[in-house]
């Protein structure tokens, strides 16, 4: 069984940075499975949608949301299976819930999307 977690949430100032870490893990302790994937970052603000922050796909190739470009980086260890989402020049908008999910191709085609349980970004003015 896979699992995805979330790490490096917190309570910061305006104008101050977060580094989250999104990592891939198996039951039996493994962090790298055989399959290929994408991985995104996700938020949720109180109260609103889920909204795509960040993607990396299978092929290496990374984008940012255009709203959020120039502020927020994705930086990716295959070895570690983990994707880093960095944020800059943080705001009271980007508040929210971040959640990781991983999306699943080769013959894990058929395995449900993977979603960490989120960690908790606060930041206040």
């Amino acid at each position: 069984q896979v699992q995805v977690q979330e790490s490096g949430g917190g309570s910061v100032l305006a104008g101050g940075s977060l580094r989250l870490s999104c990592s891939i893990s198996r039951s039996d302790g493994a962090s790298s499975t055989s399959c290929s994937h994408d991985m995104e970052w996700h938020r949720q603000a109180l109260g609103k949608s889920r909204r795509l922050v960040a993607r990396l796909y299978r092929s290496g190739t990374a984008y940012v949301m255009s709203d959020l470009q120039g502020r927020f980086s994705i930086y990716q260890d295959s070895a570690l299976n983990t994707l880093d989402l960095q944020m800059n020049a943080l705001n009271p908008e980007d508040t929210g819930r971040y959640y990781c999910r991983v999306v699943w191709y080769d013959r894990c085609v058929n395995w449900p999307d993977t979603w960490g349980l989120g960690t908790l970004v606060t930041v206040s003015s």
